[in-house]
């Protein structure tokens, strides 16, 4: 696990959230564990059809 970045508000709709919620519940993960893994998915799915994103370190 990386460097943790500061609390980051986003606003969600509630349909979106109340899915996550469930998926979340099902896969015994927090809401915030469930949104972080979703995220992840997709970036991996997206890097696959369109490349590697690169990340400058500072």
């Amino acid at each position: 696990m990386g460097i943790q970045e500061a609390p980051f508000s986003i606003r969600i709709e509630k349909e979106v959230m109340d899915k996550l919620r469930i998926l979340a519940k099902d896969n015994s993960r927090s809401l915030n564990k469930q949104i972080e893994y979703s995220l992840k998915k997709y970036l991996k799915a997206y890097e696959e059809a369109h490349g590697e994103i690169t990340v400058e370190r500072k």
